[in-house]
């Protein structure tokens, strides 16, 4: 395989776990320590750009979009909700989906920045994004997606 697909991490690793899946993208869990309920949402196969995509598939992959921000909202309660699209060091079709708290390591900056502080994650927080992760995807299957 050569072109930019062979070196594309998304397109030969999960890029977190997988949560939940379809035949047009996967809801993953970020590592990312102080971000619990940091989920990014992957489109299946290599494009570079939504409006790569025909139509049908950017409203399916932004309706999971939306779905999970509401569930990780519903079920953690943030004080606000990122949602990016980069892609600049990785340039495949992906979604952020950052629950974002006025205490964490990164606020009010993005989590790309260097954290301000170095607070421990409150267990209770830690413990509502484990559940979520649980429960995202029979959420996802209620709302046929």
């Amino acid at each position: 395989m050569t072109g930019p697909r062979a070196a594309c991490e998304l397109c030969h690793g999960a890029g977190g776990a997988v949560l939940w899946q379809n035949d047009l993208c996967r809801v993953v869990a970020v590592d990312e320590p102080g971000l619990p309920g940091f989920v990014r949402v992957v489109l299946a196969r290599h494009e570079r750009e939504m409006t790569d995509l025909p139509a049908a598939d950017r409203d399916r992959l932004m309706a999971v979009v939306f779905a999970v921000e509401s569930h990780v909202r519903k079920s953690l309660q943030p004080d606000k909700m990122n949602l990016a699209s980069l892609g600049n060091l990785t340039p495949h079709v992906h979604w952020h989906v950052i629950p974002r708290w006025r205490d964490d390591r990164h606020f009010p900056g993005p989590v790309w920045a260097a954290a301000r502080h170095d607070a421990p994650v409150p267990p209770a927080r830690a413990g509502a994004a484990a559940r979520m992760a649980v429960t995202l995807p029979a959420a996802l299957a209620a709302l046929g997606l």
